[in-house]
């Protein structure tokens, strides 16, 4: 009797190595996205101001170095604002920023909630 219990058998799935330089490489090329539940938050953000009458056009765009989430008062001019997605600066300013129409970056951070509050409108006292 002989026993295979090494992991070099034919049938044996587990001893098949992968580099990890190979997988990091092919995780590498995929463009960066927003996950599932960046992207609720920023829908529920986009619903709001839709329903405010304030915006009126999305687009998304998937690149290699970033994920953009760009809004638009019209679908023919430039984008309003930009929640920007960059995985390589979230341990130095954060992953996440929200960039006006002029390319000034109104707000950075490592939380995504925390960014999109600069869209909540600030509470004002009203006279009678």
């Amino acid at each position: 009797m002989t026993d295979d219990s090494g992991g070099t058998g034919d049938g044996d799935a587990s001893a098949i190595l992968i580099p990890l330089h190979e997988v990091r490489s092919a995780r590498l090329d995929q463009p960066v996205r927003f996950d599932r539940r960046e992207l609720d938050q920023i829908l529920r953000l986009y619903g709001r101001m839709v329903a405010a009458n304030e915006w009126r056009d999305y687009a998304i765009d998937h690149l290699t170095d970033r994920a953009v989430f760009s809004v638009f008062r019209r679908a023919s001019e430039v984008p309003l604002f930009q929640i920007v997605k960059d995985p390589k600066l979230a341990r130095k300013q954060g992953a996440f920023a929200v960039i006006a129409a002029g390319g000034r970056i109104l707000k950075r951070g490592q939380e995504l909630g925390r960014v999109l509050g600069v869209f909540d409108s600030k509470l004002r006292v009203v006279e009678a």
